[in-house]
């Protein structure tokens, strides 16, 4: 079992003790997540910075907390999906009303987190993710056996949720407190993000794509080589068709349903007081052209 506190960090003004908590998964990354935390406290200063040490081997966990993270250890390694949950079951506990989560090798620069923020309190999405092809300009490099593998895990989720997915392995994620309690219950231990869109549709809640830019590595490289991105494909593909399957409970109203029904809400209010707010969002998703 992780060492977790049962008392998480308190930062921000009065009356936003737990608002925001940055997950940041690592794993034997040492070289980079000073760096990440560092940046990631200039750019979120009113966020608590959650590191969650996967049973790295080396200096991992201090390096973050030098930096001025929260660390939460696991004693061996559980895989980017364990780690992740790890991070949602702690926001779950401590009641912060947002989840946002980058990668720890400083590909992710903390300060898009804004524009996925934005999004998911404004209701347009109840999570909000940072895609590297909506914009038109990759910066980072990617194998062309990984692209591919990409852009298949592209279609599948569209097909299956029907709606225009871009960038399903991207961890630059933002959700709010409706999502976390979901993915706190049924994410995918082994490489999550593509099965987490699933999940997320399943249970009746909206994911919507924000356009980011995304760099190389601080340092390091990447667990996934040439030839494990084959095996990773045929892996994921089966268990994103696995999980299409799942009965997955609803969670509670999406951000698209409050945006249905507030105007009839609205309307309601009129007719008996006169008064109505009228700020529902509108809906947002983009459909599969």
């Amino acid at each position: 079992m992780p060492r977790m506190s049962t008392e998480p960090p308190a930062s921000g003004p009065a009356g936003r003790r737990h608002a925001l908590l940055l997950i940041i998964p690592a794993f034997n990354e040492h070289l980079c997540i000073g760096d990440v935390v560092r940046r990631a406290r200039r750019a979120l200063p009113e966020a608590d910075i959650l590191v969650v040490d996967d049973g790295s081997l080396d200096a991992t966990a201090r390096e973050a907390r030098r930096a001025g993270a929260f660390v939460v250890s696991h004693p061996f390694n559980l895989g980017i999906g364990g780690a992740v949950q790890t991070g949602l079951k702690f926001a779950r506990r401590a009641g912060y009303e947002y989840a946002l989560r980058i990668d720890a090798d400083g590909q992710h620069d903390p300060h898009a987190l804004q524009r996925l923020l934005a999004t998911v309190r404004s209701g347009q999405a109840d999570v909000a993710v940072g895609s590297r092809f909506l914009g038109g300009d990759v910066d980072m490099k990617i194998p062309p056996l990984r692209r591919l593998g990409i852009g298949l895990f592209a279609r599948e989720v569209s097909w299956l949720t029907g709606t225009r997915a871009t960038d399903t392995t991207s961890g630059m994620v933002v959700m709010n407190r409706r999502a976390a309690e979901v993915l706190a219950t049924y994410m995918p231990q082994d490489y999550p993000e593509v099965e987490s869109r699933i999940i997320l549709h399943g249970a009746g809640l909206a994911t919507r794509e924000v356009p980011v830019r995304m760099g190389e590595r601080l340092a390091g490289v990447s667990s996934i080589g040439s030839w494990r991105s084959i095996y990773y494909a045929l892996k994921v593909s089966i268990a994103v068709l696995l999980t299409s399957w799942k009965q997955i409970p609803r969670a509670a109203a999406s951000a698209l349903e409050v945006a249905d029904v507030q105007p009839a809400v609205d309307r309601d209010c009129d007719h008996q007081s006169g008064a109505a707010d009228g700020h529902g969002p509108a809906r947002s998703q983009t459909p599969v052209a």
